[in-house]
């Protein structure tokens, strides 16, 4: 169960970052926000980067 909710954090990060994408290219957002759309480009490119990393896979099962 855990995996799966993993995996839809996985793909919903993907879906921020296509967002982000979005954001970035939308020449109607630059003359509209201006400087604002580079802070909104960050911040839903660190969200998606966030969501898409938080699971960091199996633990270690190397002895120290």
């Amino acid at each position: 169960m855990k995996n799966d909710a993993n995996k839809q954090l996985f793909w919903i990060g993907n879906g921020i970052l296509l967002a982000a994408l979005l954001v970035m290219l939308s020449d109607t957002l630059w003359q509209k926000l201006g400087s604002w759309n580079m802070a909104l480009w960050m911040i839903l490119a660190a969200i998606g980067v966030y969501l898409i990393t938080r699971d960091k896979g199996p633990g270690n099962n190397i002895p120290d």
